[in-house]
């Protein structure tokens, strides 16, 4: 909702601009219909929503003297000042040829060229009125511009704003991202310490593994030397079997020798 504490306001006059534009060329209504809407939204109206689309009201109404006031100033002059200019010349146009045949024929009384002289000051009347109560178009319009200038720094303070928010959060991303790249990093790094452990135990065993080894050794050697000894105690028994059996063959030998000579 849109709260305006004075319609005489530099805020409350672009509202009545607004206000004006909407009745006229957005609702279509005639111009009668919409220089008594305003009259009222000048003087005594506070709730201004059932005239607008927009949810509006006034804090403290002008009243009937300084209502009509800024009605006619930022109604009835800025708007309809050309109008009430076009009427003028109309009469003097009228007042003209009444005169012209006033006095070139007798067609015309008297009556009808006082009324239009009547007719014509009255305009002239009207336009003295309407041009009295000329708004100061150079503080509206300064205002109008700094207002501009100020939404404008605005927008641009939002803007700068927003970019900075959307920079700080891709900082914060890359941050994150290169926080993460770290971590990665650092677990390539253990891992690649347990490989490196790893090959160099494999290639140079430790000690008890060498120990170990050394007594495989010295076992298989021993073994080696028993098999060598008894490779040899069988060479040995293999020879005196032999003997043995040489020496039964040789006996039997004898034996049949000694029986056969007999």
């Amino acid at each position: 909702m849109i709260k305006i504490d004075y319609l005489s306001s530099i805020e409350g006059r672009k509202l009545l601009k607004d206000l004006f534009y909407e009745l006229k060329y957005k609702k279509q209504y005639n111009s009668i219909i919409v220089i008594s809407i305003l009259w009222r939204i000048c003087t005594t109206e506070k709730n201004i929503s059932k005239y607008s689309s927009n949810e509006i009201l006034v804090e403290y109404p002008l009243g009937i003297l300084k209502g009509t006031w800024l009605w006619m100033e930022e109604v009835i002059n800025r708007y309809f000042f050309s109008t009430i200019n076009s009427f003028v010349y109309l009469g003097a146009a009228i007042l003209l040829v009444l005169i012209g045949l006033r006095r070139f024929s007798d067609l015309l009384t008297d009556q009808i060229v006082i009324a239009g002289v009547i007719f014509e000051a009255t305009m002239l009347l009207l336009m003295f009125i309407v041009m009295l109560f000329t708004p100061d178009e150079d503080v509206v319009s300064e205002k109008i511009e700094q207002d501009n200038d100020t939404k404008t720094l605005v927008n641009e303070i939002g803007e700068i704003a927003t970019d900075f928010a959307a920079s700080n959060l891709k900082i914060e991303e890359m941050n994150n991202k290169l926080e993460k790249l770290i971590n990665l990093q650092k677990e390539l790094l253990l891992m690649s310490g347990e490989i490196i452990e790893n090959i160099s135990q494999t290639i140079s065993p430790n000690r008890k593994m060498l120990e170990n080894m050394e007594k495989t050794n010295h076992q298989i050697e021993i073994l080696n030397y028993n098999f060598t000894k008894i490779n040899e105690t069988l060479d040995q028994l293999k020879k005196e079997e032999i003997e043995l059996t040489v020496k039964k063959e040789l006996e039997k030998i004898i034996l049949n020798r000694v029986n056969s000579e007999k």
